[in-house]
């Protein structure tokens, strides 16, 4: 054990979200200890604490079976999520002092049993687990930054892995053979990329050998797998140097092939402008990079693949493809008629395609004035940048007219120049019609 002081002091600084999760994962360990249990904080969240980063969640770790974790909190404030591998979900107490932080938005804090894991038939999870101590709990994890606990009653790091040595020297590695871990957990390999990038750690050279040597393996994990972690790496700041640790291990062949396509100094640049660390923005940005190499397949081959291959929602894969479709035009926004620009920015995804166009547009020293002015215009008020049309198809039929074929680009060449200021009544868009038919 080694003696660092209060290492979730600085908690105080981090959001409530967060504050609300320790002081629940504090309340967790408390009562197992009176219980008679270990009880301690494991893997992530000391490892973010020991780097100065936020924890996302806090994760127990305990010698008390799921039974026996069920029992002390009750049946109704535990959910046996994960049971079968020693882990049950403890509901955040209720609180009826209103003065203290409402506990609704925290999420199930996970207890786990400490155990060791049987044979990984599946590259998976275990076949079986059976239950052990802090240290076999340790040594089965897949990382040695990872296998650290924290004891919050005695404010102590235990660490049996070395991981905070290699915290230190910014490295990231497996616990024990590296080729046993990847054996276990094919995923673990993708893992490994996903940690050296978003920490901006390095790669240890045997770890990094052994997934070069298995890298085809990647093959017999679900594309939904695959996605959550390339979302994690994509929207990290150092996701070039993701990319490029993909190129390096060989399992772009068969996450991302089509990065090959790309200097890796452009995915520098551009991504380097992005304003903001969003997946649909930033994926945009990549595919944009790839279809502009006349070697690449189409930009809606591009898309489709890639949903496929990470099962991307119907919602990302629309963003993006809005995106790499329609940059241009608030890239161009200055140069082109108010009906041209106004429709992409009451668009949905208006705040992923002004994103792309502002990382392009900065990176390759294009004018900004495009950019300038859809930020600008995204300000105003709902009736002045959308304004109600002057001409509707009711109004059509009320005038005598019939739907059919012309309809609709009647009704559109009454916006248009209803927004291009040609037209200020209802009156005048009747006679507007009048002229084109």
């Amino acid at each position: 054990m080694t003696k660092i002081g209060p290492l979730f002091d600085s908690a105080s600084d981090h959001s409530r979200e967060t504050q609300a999760s320790l002081a629940e994962a504090i309340r967790i360990c408390a009562r197992l200890r009176e219980r008679g249990h270990v009880a301690y904080f494991a893997g992530g969240c000391v490892r973010d604490a020991l780097l100065g980063r936020e924890p996302k969640d806090f994760d127990v770790a305990t010698d008390a079976t799921p039974d026996r974790v069920r029992e002390i909190f009750g049946r109704r404030n535990t959910l046996a999520f994960g049971a079968s591998f020693g882990v049950i979900g403890v509901l955040p107490e209720k609180r009826r002092d209103r003065s203290t932080e409402s506990l609704d938005h925290v999420h199930p804090t996970e207890v786990a049993t400490f155990r060791s894991d049987g044979e990984y038939s599946d590259g998976r999870r275990p076949d079986k687990v059976h239950y052990g101590d802090a240290k076999h709990d340790a040594l089965r994890r897949d990382f040695t930054i990872n296998g650290l606990f924290f004891d919050p009653a005695e404010e102590k790091v235990i660490d049996f892995v070395g991981g905070q040595v290699d915290l230190a020297a910014r490295r990231l590695q497996t616990i024990g053979a590296a080729d046993q871990r990847f054996e276990e957990d094919k995923l673990r390999m993708l893992r490994a990329v996903r940690f050296a990038t978003t920490l901006g750690f390095e790669l240890d050279p045997a770890t990094k050998a052994e997934i070069v040597a298995r890298a085809p393996e990647i093959a017999v994990v679900s594309a939904e797998r695959i996605g959550a972690e390339m979302r994690r790496i994509v929207v990290s700041m150092h996701a070039p140097r993701g990319l490029e640790l993909l190129i390096e291990s060989g399992l772009d062949r068969l996450i991302l092939p089509e990065i090959h396509f790309v200097d890796p100094a452009c995915l520098v640049n551009h991504l380097g402008h992005r304003d903001a660390l969003a997946f649909d923005s930033s994926m945009a940005l990549i595919l944009y990079l790839i279809s502009e190499n006349p070697a690449a397949p189409p930009l809606e081959s591009l898309i489709d693949q890639i949903t496929q291959r990470w099962r991307l929602s119907g919602e990302e894969s629309r963003r993006i493809t809005a995106a790499t479709r329609r940059w241009p035009i608030i890239a161009g926004a200055h140069q082109r008629t108010w009906s041209q620009v106004q429709p992409t920015l009451v668009d949905r995804d208006a705040d992923c395609v002004l994103q792309v166009a502002a990382a392009i547009t900065c990176a390759e020293e294009l004018p900004q004035a495009g950019v300038d002015l859809a930020r600008k215009a995204r300000s105003w008020p709902r009736e002045q940048l959308d304004p109600q049309p002057l001409l509707t198809g009711d109004a059509l039929r009320a005038a005598g007219y019939q739907p059919g074929p012309q309809f609709r680009s009647w009704l559109q060449a009454a916006r248009d120049a209803q927004l291009d200021g040609q037209i200020t009544t209802p009156e005048e868009a009747l006679a507007l019609v009048e002229r084109l038919g």
